[in-house]
């Protein structure tokens, strides 16, 4: 099955005609010769940031070139780790994206800067590999979305599992209908998290430029547990568990069950059931989303999505999954390497799929592939905004209890002010802040 939009598809999704006007001048332009070299900056030195460029370093013909970070001690070590001289580590940005022989860049930063640094990145004519989530909110999404489309840049959303043989040849089974019409599918997101530490309000260290680190999001005070490793689980920078790591199962159910547009509405409950703590996003959820299709009976679909992060108890021995429901059978698929189909009588269907685990290693290579020679993108920035938008709207019901009825082509909550406030975010004046936001 492939969830790239036909032309049409994207231009009854392009909020401002961007996207549809980019398209219409052709298709995006290779940066390079099939042999030629790929120069590739890192933003953001963090864990992921080090995990990426190393996939990026060993992959043939590509140089890591410049580290950039606001936390000085980050940028020295990744500095150290990859090679590079002071004159190419560097804490602003802007700094690589100035630099011509500069092909792409990976984003890896703060949830809050993901779209923001990957737009920014598109309008300097830099192709873009951007860590899930893709966004910080719904609009954030689009604007991304509408960059790559007006500057002719590649995207590349880090939901792996698009790239993974496996999950490839398992939703193809799907699409071509070994369990028949999929109507419902459900995904999970179940493992045992820690306790956010308790913090304080405080001067930032010397070695983080906070200014910088906030970016265009409004100026809040430094604390001590909202920083480092901690950000995900606040309003202010975070998406929660659902963006950080329950996006990577949407993705593929969102994917498997086959719907290529918004969902028209959205029901939730949860909260903080187990954790007494700072943070701010639900330990437990349970989500779900509806897609009307055209109303008819068989072309109704609900996506499900449940989360606990106290519990070690996995349903199918996982931790992340997703069961696919159709009118003539299910199938059980895992991004850690698991896949079982039964029939309609619960008999085991046997397949040729080799099971294999998320493979980084091929999304990387996917990416580089098709700023060489055109390669299609396996998790471009409109398969990654539907995804993650699904986050936003999940986290949105349930942090305010009711359900919300969306409008898929306008991306507007409807007949709720206080919900469709949470679509976008207000920003400070900062050079960062896209046009539009």
């Amino acid at each position: 099955m492939s969830d790239h939009p036909t032309r049409r598809d994207f231009l009854k999704l392009s909020s401002a005609g961007l996207a549809a006007a980019a398209l219409a001048n052709g298709p995006i332009a290779s940066a390079k010769g099939a042999n030629d070299k790929l120069i590739v900056g890192l933003i953001g030195c963090g864990g992921r940031g080090s995990h990426d460029a190393k996939l990026f370093r060993n992959t043939p013909n590509v140089e890591v070139a410049y580290v950039c970070d606001v936390d000085e001690n980050r940028r020295r070590k990744a500095a150290d780790e990859f090679g590079i001289d002071s004159q190419h580590s560097v804490s602003d940005l802007r700094r690589i994206l100035d630099d011509k022989a500069v092909d792409a860049v990976i984003v890896t930063t703060p949830d809050h800067w993901h779209s923001i640094a990957a737009i920014v990145a598109c309008d300097a004519g830099k192709h873009v590999y951007v860590e899930k989530p893709i966004s910080h909110n719904i609009h954030e999404g689009r604007l991304l979305v509408d960059a790559a489309a007006r500057n002719k840049t590649h995207v590349q959303h880090g939901t792996q599992s698009r790239s993974t043989p496996m999950m490839i040849e398992a939703v193809k089974l799907l699409d071509d209908g070994i369990i028949g019409n999929v109507l419902v599918a459900k995904c999970w997101n179940i493992q045992r998290r820690s306790a956010l530490a308790p913090g304080q309000d405080a001067d930032p260290p010397a070695e983080l430029d906070y200014d910088n680190w906030v970016g265009p999001a409004q100026m809040i005070p430094y604390r001590t547990n909202r920083v480092h490793q901690r950000w995900s689980w606040w309003y202010h920078f975070g998406t929660g568990d659902m963006g950080n790591d329950g996006v990577h199962d949407i993705d593929y159910t969102r994917w498997g069950l086959g719907v290529k547009t918004h969902p028209s509405k959205v029901t939730a409950l949860g909260g903080k059931y187990y954790f007494n703590d700072d943070q701010e996003f639900p330990d437990t959820q349970q989500v779900t989303f509806e897609y009307p299709g055209d109303g008819g009976v068989g072309h109704r679909k609900l996506l499900i999505y449940e989360q606990r992060l106290w519990s070690s108890n996995y349903p199918g021995n996982v931790d992340s999954g997703a069961e696919f429901y159709g009118d003539k059978g299910q199938m059980f698929l895992s991004r850690r390497g698991k896949v079982e189909v039964r029939n309609e009588r619960s008999a085991p269907v046997a397949t040729n799929i080799k099971p294999s685990p998320q493979n980084d290693v091929l999304h990387v290579k996917n990416f580089c592939d098709a700023i060489r020679d055109g390669a299609k993108l396996n998790a471009d920035p409109l398969i990654g905004h539907l995804s993650t938008s699904l986050c936003h709207l999940g986290n949105i019901a349930t942090r305010l209890g009711r359900s919300l009825n969306f409008d898929p082509q306008k991306e507007q909550i409807l007949g709720d002010d206080e919900a469709n406030a949470l679509v976008r975010r207000p920003y400070r004046d900062h050079w960062a802040t896209p046009k539009g936001a």
